[in-house]
Order: structure tokens, then C-alpha cells, then sequence
């Protein structure tokens, strides 16, 4: 099966299952919780919780007993778009080629339904449904705190975006970019594919193999958004296009040019693909996505 199709059938199976993750309460605190859900449910390509199902895939896990932490970090991927496009961050009124969440409703509801949405997002992780063993969910809160977090996960990355114009940072472009990427959009990648690898009780090595495939398409991914963001149709990428260049952000693109931006996503995706040889065929839809990556032009 075309890892496209794969992509396109998991997405289906799983945006069936997510309603019934955001029941309405009856009160008027209702809105909050429609504000989150419009953020979760308003589309996506679903890649994150893809990767923990085809991980946990590996070692004999259903999607059955993946879902509880698919649908967690997506909740928290969530949360970070709806922040990443308030105004005192990016300023964007498209996710996904709908209004975002703050235009949609209104900036305080948007923040706390992301505030929700992260708070939800460890709440589904404490779940027995997540996995009967206690151990296993601990260690899923833990890497996903560490993922997400300000000390070396996507918030502090979140924070390098911002200080990143005009290098506010006062870093080497070049190691500022890198470091960037990694953790704003790296890290959840990573965490997804760790997951994988904690549901099913994976071996040292395995987990090593897993997270050097993670790091490898998390930047790649990083460097298509890039170009998208110069060449992409806006259309098909479903965001506001050229920002980046508005905001004098510090891109792939912008530090190495689009030939050399594509020619490092692609060693990327090639070491990513060859550190997934020790599972055989079985990793043949990862590495599919890796090449999916590479070549998506949303």
C-alpha cells in the first residue's frame, strides 16, 4: 500500500475516533471546550499520531492499544498551533485553510483552549485505556513533558523562533537554525516515535534506532515547511505563505538557498531510512513516510 493511502486511511480511522474524546459539558464553559475541538478536528495530515501507530506497529501494538497516545499528542500539537498563531506570536488567521482558532472564536478562548488542550493531553496519558501498566504511562508523561517542555523541548524552541529576527539570539545563524528546528518541530516527531517504542517495550537499541530516525525526518520535515513557505502553493499548504521572510525569521531556505536547503533534506531522509535497517521489511511504511517528507508539497 502506498504509504499516501496508509496516511490517508489512518487519518480517516482516526479523526472517526476523536469526537468522542471531546464530549460538551452543559454549561456555558462549553465554548472552551468547541474551541479545542475545532483546533483537533480542523484537519491535518495526522503524521504525529501515524508515527506512534507505526512504531508501536513494530513490536505487535494495535492501533487499538496506540490510540489513547496518538490522540494525546496530537491534543498537545494542538495546543501549540493555536499559540504559534496568536498574535503576539506568528499573527496568522489560516491553519490548515481555515480560520484559526483565535479568529474563529476569539484570542482568550483560543488560549485556554490550548491551555486545555496540553492539560488534556497528560490527563489521556494517565489512562489505564493508554496502557495497563503504570510504568509505561510514566514513561510516556515523562518523555512527552521533556519533548514539549522549555528546557530543551519545543517551548524553548518556540522561544529561539521568536528571537531569531534579526538574531536576537546572538548566535551563529547557522547553529541557531539547526537548533531551532530541532526542538520546535523535532521534538514532538521525536517523542512520537519514542512512544512507539515505550508501548512496545522496545530494546536499547531499538529505541537509539528509532530516535535517529526521528531526528532525521524532524529536521527534514522543518526544511520542506521552509521551501513550501517560498515555493509552496498556499492553497494546498493550508497556512499563510512568505512570512517567514516578512518577519526576518532565520530559515533553512534563507541561510543555505533552496538547492542546498533540498540537498540537506534529503541526506536527512537517507540516513533516517537506512538507521530503520535492523527491523527489516517491517519498517517499509517508515520509510516510505520519510520519502513522503521529503517529496509532500503540503
Amino acid at each position: 500500500m502506498p504509504v499516501t493511502t496508509a496516511l490517508k486511511e489512518y487519518a480517516n480511522r482516526f479523526n472517526q475516533i476523536l469526537p468522542a474524546y471531546f464530549p460538551s459539558p452543559q454549561g456555558a464553559e462549553k465554548r472552551v471546550v468547541e474551541a479545542m475541538s475545532y483546533a483537533v478536528t480542523n484537519g491535518g495530515k495526522r503524521l504525529r499520531p501515524f508515527l506512534v501507530y507505526h512504531t508501536a506497529k513494530l513490536f505487535g501494538i494495535s492501533f487499538e492499544q496506540s490510540i489513547n497516545t496518538a490522540v494525546a499528542l496530537e491534543c498537545l500539537h494542538s495546543y501549540s498551533l493555536i499559540h504559534d498563531d496568536l498574535p503576539a506570536m506568528d499573527n496568522d488567521d489560516l491553519r490548515r485553510g481555515k480560520p484559526t482558532c483565535h479568529k474563529a472564536f476569539d484570542e482568550a478562548t483560543a488560549i485556554l483552549a490550548g491551555d486545555g488542550l496540553l492539560t488534556y493531553a497528560f490527563e489521556l496519558l494517565s489512562q489505564e485505556k493508554t496502557h495497563p501498566d503504570s510504568t509505561v504511562r510514566l514513561q510516556l508523561i515523562s518523555a512527552l513533558s521533556q519533548n514539549a517542555g522549555a528546557f530543551d523541548g519545543m517551548v524553548a524552541g518556540q522561544m529561539l523562533d521568536l528571537l531569531s529576527e534579526e538574531n536576537k539570539a546572538n548566535l551563529e545563524p547557522e547553529k541557531l537554525i539547526h537548533h531551532i528546528e530541532e526542538m520546535k518541530t523535532g521534538r514532538l516527531i521525536s517523542f512520537a516515535c519514542r512512544a512507539g517504542a515505550i508501548l512496545g517495550k522496545a530494546t536499547n537499541q531499538q529505541t537509539e534506532a528509532l530516535q535517529k530516525y526521528s531526528r532525521g525526518i524532524g529536521i527534514a520535515f522543518q526544511i520542506t515547511d521552509d521551501i513550501l513557505d517560498v515555493i509552496g502553493n498556499q492553497t494546498l499548504v493550508g497556512k499563510t505563505l512568505g512570512k517567514d521572510d516578512i518577519q526576518g525569521k532565520i530559515t533553512f531556505v534563507s541561510l543555505y538557498g533552496l538547492d542546498k536547503a533540498k540537498a540537506l533534506a534529503t541526506d536527512l531522509i537517507k540516513q533516517a531510512q537506512n538507521a530503520l535497517d535492523i527491523f527489516g521489511p517491517q519498517a517499509e511504511t517508515l520509510k516510505e513516510l520519510a520519502q513522503f517528507i521529503l517529496e509532500r508539497d503540503h
